[in-house]
């Protein structure tokens, strides 16, 4: 009988591995409660209006649909059943495996305040870029039909948490869209006059780039009109306003990229996680003490021998991840050799600020400006799943770069197009 190796979660590991495994002697399942494999790190130009959820995203099934030993399954993991070796799922299936493979990603962290995420939602999923960018837009339509000059200028504020690379790439998204594309669409408000305000705890942005990368950054986002708050705490987030410190600002938009924890991995093997939730694994990416487990990406805590820390929730982390490991368990089943060590290499760290500038970090070298702008565009082109694909975020930024135009302006969520937004938020203190 085959071997049956059970992979959840169809990101950048789960689908790295699942491939890594195709036309193999083992019988795989592949679970994810979506139908398709998202392109995460681009997931900000769909809440921002650039491009459609379909040009970033593929289905699983036709990723894998060469290799007939894959199974793909729909469904939604609740629990491990580790002494049965099943998996439970919510429609109360339960799932058999040999060797099981976690990839389950992670959500953000609110740091203990659960409520804030209804007024300041994250960016993980489609539903979360569609409810952002329709919550982006319908401010600037409410900020239309308001009289009053404050409340306009509150409408079209936004706040993004968090200075690292994804509040840096959102925060240069609005401003380039509010103060180019939004430019011409509206009569009695000017969108130039948009606010962009990006807060970050700590004494700098970018704080995992080198610290000239991190000054570049932040230089840019100036000159393009965005307010950067550092060694700011966000002290509370209600409907339409943040507290940071005394001050509260009233926002049409607020956008949380302040921390991720792993997702409830550590709960289903009845282990306990680190702060973060992530479940600590051997250097062959097996789970410690749990035989036939394996976690990988954003939920895996796993030392860098290099560095001595602990890998970044990275895309090139979790792909190379798994790429590893079914590499490792094909050669396992034909061979019956041991997992051998995984070991990260760092191909560098990006982040893109806006049209024409970009860093880029090697750790032995360093990039910014429109070179590593270009670099950026190349390099996620060619990590995006299918050539269609390619070829419609290509031709769109080509586009989009003569035209200043964006094409997915639209507001497609119900529930803020019931929402006053802030419009009967006391007015700010002058």
């Amino acid at each position: 009988m085959a071997e049956r190796i059970v992979i959840v979660g169809a990101g950048f590991a789960g689908l790295a591995c699942a491939r890594a495994l195709g036309s193999s002697d083992a019988d795989v399942t592949i679970i994810d409660r979506r139908n398709y494999h998202l392109f995460v790190p681009l997931l900000y130009q769909v809440a921002t209006a650039a491009l459609s959820p379909a040009d970033i995203a593929q289905p699983i099934r036709r990723l894998l649909r060469r290799h007939k030993n894959v199974k793909v399954l729909l469904g939604e993991l609740t629990g491990v059943d580790l002494p049965a070796q099943e998996l439970c799922l919510r429609d109360g299936g339960r799932v058999p495996y040999d060797a099981l493979v976690l990839a389950t990603g992670s959500s953000f962290n609110y740091f203990g305040n659960p409520e804030w995420e209804e007024h300041a939602p994250g960016l993980k999923t489609v539903e979360d870029a569609r409810r952002l960018r329709s919550r982006l837009l319908y401010a600037f339509e409410r900020a239309e039909q308001e009289s009053d000059p404050e409340r306009q200028q509150a409408l079209m504020t936004s706040v993004v948490v968090g200075g690292g690379p994804t509040g840096v790439e959102m925060a240069g998204a609005i401003a380039e869209l509010t103060r180019n594309t939004l430019a011409n669409d509206f009569h009695h408000i000017d969108p130039a006059r948009a606010r962009t305000i990006l807060v970050e705890t700590g004494p700098h942005i970018l704080s995992t780039f080198p610290e000239e990368l991190g000054r570049y950054a932040q230089e840019r986002l100036t000159g393009m009109g965005i307010e950067i708050r550092c060694n700011s705490a966000v002290e509370e987030i209600g409907p339409g306003t943040v507290r940071i410190g005394e001050e509260v600002l009233p926002a049409g938009t607020v956008i949380w990229g302040a921390g991720i924890k792993a997702s409830p991995v550590a709960e289903w093997l009845g282990v306990e996680g680190d702060r973060a939730g992530r479940v600590a694994v051997n250097d062959d990416l097996s789970a410690k003490g749990i035989e036939g487990v394996f976690v990988l990406g954003d939920s895996a805590l796993l030392i860098d021998p290099a560095t001595d820390k602990p890998l970044p929730g990275l895309a090139q982390v979790a792909q190379q991840q798994g790429n590893h490991l079914g590499r490792a368990l094909r050669k396992r089943l034909q061979t019956g050799e041991p997992l051998p060590a995984f070991r990260f290499r760092d191909r560098g760290n990006t982040a893109i600020i806006g049209r024409n500038a970009a860093v880029f970090d090697w750790g032995h070298s360093r990039m910014k400006g429109g070179i590593a702008w270009l670099l950026w565009a190349i390099i996620h082109v060619y990590l995006l799943s299918g050539f269609e694909n390619r070829m419609i975020v290509s031709a769109k930024w080509v586009w989009r770069y003569f035209t200043y135009q964006r094409g997915s302006r639209l507001i497609t969520s119900e529930e803020e197009e019931q929402k006053p937004v802030i419009y009967d938020h006391p007015r700010p203190e002058s």
